[in-house]
């Protein structure tokens, strides 16, 4: 039972300059988070009314558990607040998009060039038939199109479901088929380290047996252009229209926005169906105070748009808020390793929002890359993906922000549409805890029957109340949304477990199918692996049960070494003692296997019950969110 973990609490703590608590938006916590208390509803109305609706609600929200409706019978289009109350309101030269290609290449959007190739695509779309209610998947690199794909989708009312580029054609043709697309629109190639990565192959085997597809958009982006075949294939640049204009499409709060596809611990990959409304608010809300987003700030967010994060953190949230976003098509290895640091003094980057997988493998390269540009320009840094180990923060924390700026770890998920909880700028920081839920969520940590248990113990991670991005259903399969609500109580059950320290911070110890029981005692693999990670030797580490007639299960980790460091029998010897020693003799790993790299999803997520089937000689079920 997750309520019998004993978890090691101690942390440091980091209290940030006195000036940024008196300068940010959400500098009082506690005042803010008591406001929401108090009268939940009359909060997000408040935050609802910063924005432009065709029509006001007659209720705020409507709670019929599990389903919600928020902002009933308000009438809306997305991209008014994206694109028009800015270009209509002083802003419209105002830079909205800046994309840095794989070989340095550069592109820009002001608003008002950003609205006005919205408008001629919209209007493409719907000169190929596309209407309100239609599917639309968008199979593309990440360049300026795909952005300007997803808000004419958003402006004529169609239902955009996003498929990260890096997918193969079985993935797409699911996700296809489940969302019956209409239009499929991709690009002939991306560029990835100096590389063309074929893309329109796999489109064209992926429509094979999905009738719903009537035509393929392609963007030509290589030269000389490829061949395109008439009968259902047209280009992206013929498809565009000269009319600069396309009025809005009526939208209800509760009509569909997009679909996303998620994988689960088993079956095929889930669509997660968020709307109009609500996703529109907490997009805006989240980015606008979790960031602290201002007028002059750069914000870059290293996700792609085919996951949650990129939907609200490079499209939605930023461009609802007047942003400015960076984009880029480039890695963080290539041409070496210090390109994206370059970026940032380029640009003077003042956000920057990335993942620990990412930051771990920059420790491993080390300060020498970041330290070559100035990075002064850099204000606040966030993570998201993972839970963000307490080495990794240290070096995030003085490495990259110098002790300067605060670090805002998010956990929330593609079902959450946005941030849930976390330490929010100008509040003390605890590494490897995420923080304290967001006003307006109220999140909390219980045993398997809902009750809250004791600081310190870990247990189940809920939101024990309805939010309004939340997820309305999973698309063809609305049994699967009722478990999310039915699992524990009446509460939203995250499939996480976490344990909430006296201050109320929480920290996240693992996905709750990631527990693995040893003689008894339960532990959690993200824990062990914090530990394995604490040791200088290494940079990453996984942490899988494996059966065992006595013990139940036995710990065996997978671990990646720092350069410097050499497999042998001795540092595995050390690395078991080191664990020993970090959290008991309970938790040392049995087996020590060093290994080059781990599976993961591309938002860096590492896939354990891939490594425990691969380990046990066992199908590993859906891995089309594989990395590699």
């Amino acid at each position: 039972m997750a309520e019998d973990f004993d978890v090691k609490m101690e942390s440091k703590v980091y209290y940030p300059d006195p000036s940024i608590k008196e300068t940010v938006r959400m500098g009082d916590y506690e005042a803010v988070y008591n406001e929401f208390i108090q009268d939940p509803q009359a909060y997000w109305e408040k935050v609802a009314n910063e924005l432009k609706w065709m029509q006001k609600w007659d209720k705020v929200m409507e709670w019929d558990h599990p389903y919600a409706r928020w902002f009933v019978n308000s009438k809306l289009n997305i991209t008014q607040n994206c694109l028009d109350r800015h270009v209509h309101n002083g802003k419209k030269n105002k830079v909205a998009i800046i994309w840095v290609g794989d070989g340095g290449e550069e592109r820009v959007f002001t608003y008002r060039q950003l609205y006005r190739e919205v408008m001629r695509c919209a209007n493409g779309l719907k000169s190929m038939g596309v209407k309100k209610g239609d599917a639309v998947c968008i199979y593309m690199p990440l360049v300026p199109e795909q952005i300007i794909l997803t808000l004419a989708c958003a402006r004529i009312g169609a239902i955009h479901s996003i498929v990260f580029a890096g997918f193969g054609t079985q993935a797409l043709n699911s996700r296809i088929k489940d969302s019956n697309a209409k239009i499929v629109v991709t690009a002939d190639a991306t560029i990835r380290r100096g590389k063309r990565v074929e893309l329109k192959a796999i489109v064209e085997e992926a429509v094979v047996n999905a009738p719903s597809v009537e035509k393929i958009v392609v963007l030509r982006r290589m030269t000389p252009p490829m061949e395109l075949y008439s009968e259902m294939e047209v280009d992206y640049h013929e498809m565009l229209s000269d009319i600069p204009e396309c009025g809005p499409e009526v939208m209800d709060a509760e009509d569909p926005l997009f679909i996303l596809y998620t994988s689960g611990t088993t079956g095929p990959a889930k669509g997660i169906v968020h709307t109009c409304g609500g996703y529109m608010v907490g997009a805006y809300y989240s980015t606008r105070n979790v960031f602290d987003l201002r007028d002059n700030d750069v914000f870059w967010c290293t996700a792609d748009p085919g996951w949650i994060t990129g939907h609200s953190y490079i499209i939605y949230g930023p461009l609802l808020n007047g942003g400015t976003v960076l984009i880029t098509e480039s890695t963080p290895d290539y041409p070496d390793a210090g390109v994206w640091w370059s970026i940032i003094d380029e640009f003077d980057v003042t956000i920057f929002y990335t993942a620990p997988t990412a930051i771990r493998m920059f420790m491993r390269m080390g300060a020498d890359w970041p330290n070559k540009y100035d990075l002064g320009s850099l204000r606040l840094l966030g993570s998201v993906g993972e839970p963000l180990n307490p080495e990794a923060f240290e070096w995030y924390y003085h490495v990259i922000g110098k002790e300067r700026c605060p670090i805002v770890d998010t956990w929330w998920q593609t079902e959450t549409g946005m941030h849930m909880i976390t330490t929010m700028a100008g509040q003390p920081m605890k590494p490897g805890f995420i923080g304290k839920s967001l006003p307006g969520v109220v999140a909390d940590v219980v045993d398997k029957n809902g009750v809250p248990v004791p600081a310190g113990t870990g247990g189940f991670l809920v939101i024990k109340e309805p939010w309004p991005s939340m997820m309305r259903t999973v698309h063809n399969n609305d049994e699967r949304y009722r478990q999310y609500w039915t699992t524990i109580g009446k509460y939203y059950t995250a499939g996480d477990l976490a344990v909430k320290d006296d201050d109320g911070y929480i920290m996240i110890l693992g996905r709750s199918d990631d527990v693995i029981i040893v003689a008894g005692h339960n532990i959690g693999s993200a824990e062990v692996e914090s530990a394995l990670v604490s040791n200088a030797a290494v940079a990453e580490a996984a942490v899988i049960g494996k059966p065992h007639p006595l013990k139940g299960e036995i710990l065996k980790a997978f671990v990646i070494l720092r350069v410097g460091y050499t497999p042998s029998e001795k540092l595995k010897s050390e690395l078991i003692y080191h664990v020993r020693m970090s959290l008991g003799p309970i938790a040392m790993p049995s087996e020590i296997d060093f290994v080059d790299s781990l599976p993961k999803t591309r938002s860096g997520k590492i896939m354990r019950r891939v490594l425990r089937a691969k380990e046990l000689g066992m199908d590993p079920g859906d891995v089309s969110t594989l990395e590699d």
